[in-house]
């Protein structure tokens, strides 16, 4: 027991030994999750699912898996069933309990640190299913081998019972399944999403074409499944991705090959690429099946095999005139699509994210396998070879205007962030942590939003109408439309070869839009602007999408706000205190006028739709959409970069049917949009 004396220092805030905490077991990841699988949104709650694939798939790199099953339950729960060797369950010899234990509930504990178990894998740090036990209500697991089928429950990360066996497995199968229901004191949304798992099994699929994954969502009204199988690959891939771009050539390029670092370990080099008629470059890296979106050695040895040997055909072949406009990297990259898929037995990442490769050996082992057949195929396909030769031309003539265009620019300050925009109301504070840019479609909603925010951080730029859309211009075509240049000059980074992170003039930079069809078009159209010319900004967690409300319900002195319908219902409800189900649905489902105020019976309450921001006065904008305490804002993020390309394509692109296609396919995800 504490002295009195002990006490009073205490108090005093005096520091001491038993204020130190020691976390055990898997206490950390439950105090820290988001240290471990990025945030508790829904990010992360997918997160989860794909621990558990990866664990199931370094089984298919090592040549024993070959069918993996993911099922969302009708209870939430997620299953994931594989047909590898299964967890191994004798008694791990350091432990004094069965390994199967160990692996599901020791960090650090896995067959990823023994190269005689597993070649290559993406589970570095045997981290990942022991991290998915900690951050589940419960979690079984059942493994079949050795003739004999396992099981093992854990609740929260502890194990309910020891190891034990609960029949006999079939002939000769193995396999491990597991089974997880995420715990809801961490995560508040526990609902999965079939579309979003379904694009990661999509992924792997292409990237191991000997495996065959499945996905079936089993939850009420949600029935649904898909199966990926892809033969062809990478060359597959990268059809899949320029599905909606017509294709420049006629054949895609493909290599494959290998080679042994200065440990004499082998590392495999798989590349596909082709080139459409479009100006954006869409290069997808991967290392051991993850995806590394920030790029690193292996991104840097094929830029610049690629630039080397084009402008070596190119200069042999007497294509480029003598005084026609130098090619360069970029010119190389126009138009083009490509996947870059890597086996490293030792992958030196940054971090659990793994984002970005730093294994410098691999620069030149790609170099290596890929200038080699690039050459020899650039000779046996000849047209082809012409139009990427051709296309790079009309590239560079496109890059000099876009020069040109910058220097007028420069000239004019109009992308000098030293002159802002004149109708830019600007914040008071410098630092750009503490900064917010809302870009406010329409000059009636920037003037509510410049009477209603904290001049200290907040700065407004309202923009007229419609962008231009950038998916089909190039840059000088860009550079001129009087919009994108304020946004460009406010935000303060640049763009192309000029965009630095660094001259970020605001920590967040959130859109905000009106709540119908024109609305939702012009923020699809800044998405693409950000997507395609200041990727990085998304990639660093600057953009976000602002949630106005689309309801006000009024009763007496009271009033709230809603974000759509089933919101709106709900406070209806709870204003109105009835019990019966047949009235609530009654009044959940009272028709709305926009704009008007209705009276619901004689309950005295009135519902305001808000048309469009502009509707509102600065105190709702304020308290609705702009108070940081109060609002409820979107950060934009790209989990999938090849989907993601590939849904700004068919959204922006030039072909019709596939956007018809996506629109009847995500129609019902659609929010309260006025058709």
């Amino acid at each position: 027991m504490k002295s009195e004396k002990e006490n009073k220092k205490k108090q005093e805030g005096e520091y001491t030994a038993d204020d130190i905490t020691v976390l055990k077991g898997l206490d950390p990841v439950r105090q820290r999750p988001a240290m471990y699988i990025g945030d508790v949104s829904t990010r992360g709650l997918h997160h989860l699912v794909y621990e558990v694939v990866d664990n199931s798939i370094d089984e298919a790199l090592a040549g024993f898996a070959h069918n993996i099953d993911v099922s969302i339950n009708k209870d939430g729960s997620i299953t994931v069933i594989d047909d590898g060797r299964g967890i191994p369950t004798g008694i791990h010899a350091e432990e004094k309990r069965s390994a199967l234990e160990v692996v599901m509930t020791v960090l650090h504990a896995g067959g990823k640190f023994d190269k005689s178990t597993y070649k290559v894998s993406g589970g570095l740090h045997g981290v990942g299913v022991s991290v998915v036990n900690a951050l589940s209500e419960w979690l079984e697991v059942e493994v079949s081998r050795d003739g004999k089928l396992w099981f093992q429950k854990f609740k929260q990360g502890n194990p309910v019972e020891p190891v034990k066996v609960i029949g006999k497995s079939e002939e000769k199968k193995t396999g491990t399944k597991v089974t997880f229901l995420p715990d809801g004191t961490i995560f508040k949304n526990r609902t999965y999403k079939f579309e979003t798992i379904a694009e990661r099994l999509r992924e792997l699929a292409f990237l191991n074409p000997d495996v065959v994954l499945r996905i079936a969502d089993l939850r009420k009204g949600e029935e649904q499944e898909e199966e990926f199988h892809f033969k062809g690959g990478l060359i597959e891939f990268v059809k899949y991705i320029d599905s909606t771009r017509p294709s420049l050539l006629k054949k895609s390029f493909y290599a494959k090959g290998q080679d042994k670092d200065e440990n004499g370990r082998v590392v495999e080099v798989e590349v596909a690429f082709q080139y459409n008629d479009q100006y954006n470059e869409n290069i997808f890296t991967y290392v051991n099946n993850i995806n590394t979106h920030e790029g690193g050695t292996h991104l840097i040895g094929f830029r610049t095999t690629l630039t080397r040997t084009l402008n070596s055909y190119a200069s042999k072949n007497n294509i480029v005139k003598e005084n026609s406009v130098q090619l360069t990297g970029d010119d190389f990259r126009e138009g083009l699509t490509a996947v870059i898929s890597v086996k490293v037995p030792e992958p030196q990442f940054e971090g659990q994210t793994k984002t970005k490769l730093g294994n410098s050996e691999v620069k030149g082992i790609v170099e290596g396998v890929v200038g080699e057949r690039l050459a020899t195929w650039l000779d046996e396909n000849p047209p082809d070879a012409k139009r990427i030769i051709e296309k790079c031309l009309r590239a560079a003539e496109a890059r000099e205007a876009a020069r040109k265009a910058r220097e007028l620019a420069r000239r004019k300050n109009a992308l000098e962030s030293s002159t802002l925009p004149g109708k830019l109301a600007d914040c008071s504070i410098e630092d750009p942590e503490h900064c917010e840019l809302y870009i406010v479609e329409g000059d009636s909603a920037g003037g509510s939003a410049k009477q209603g925010r904290d001049r200290r951080f907040q700065a407004i730029l309202p923009i007229k109408g419609k962008i231009l859309n950038v998916e089909k211009s190039r840059m000088h075509k860009i550079l001129e439309n009087e919009e994108i240049r304020c946004i460009f000059q406010a935000i303060g980074t640049g763009v192309g070869e000029d965009f630095s992170s660094a001259k970020l003039r605001y920590g967040k930079i959130i859109i905000m839009c009106d709540a119908d069809v024109d609305g939702s078009h012009i923020r699809t159209l800044l998405l693409t602007l950000f997507f395609r010319h200041m990727r990085e900004l998304i990639d660093l967690g600057h953009v976000y999408i602002a949630q106005p409300p689309l309801y006000k319900v009024k009763k007496g002195k009271q009033e709230h706000y809603a974000f759509d319908d089933e919101e709106r219902d709900e406070i209806i409800k709870r204003l109105k205190g009835e019990k019966k189900k047949d009235a609530e649905k009654e009044e959940a489902t009272v028709e709305v006028m926009e704009g008007e105020e209705v009276v619901v019976n004689s309950s005295g309450m009135a519902i305001s739709r808000f048309k469009g921001l502009g509707e509102m006065n600065p105190e709702q904008l304020w308290s609705t959409t702009m108070n940081p305490e109060t609002r409820t804002v979107l950060q934009v993020a790209v989990e999938n970069a090849a989907d993601a390309d590939r849904t700004f394509s068919i959204l922006m692109g030039d072909e019709v049917e596939p956007r018809r296609a996506f629109i009847e396919k995500n129609a019902k995800y659609v929010r309260n949009l006025d058709v």
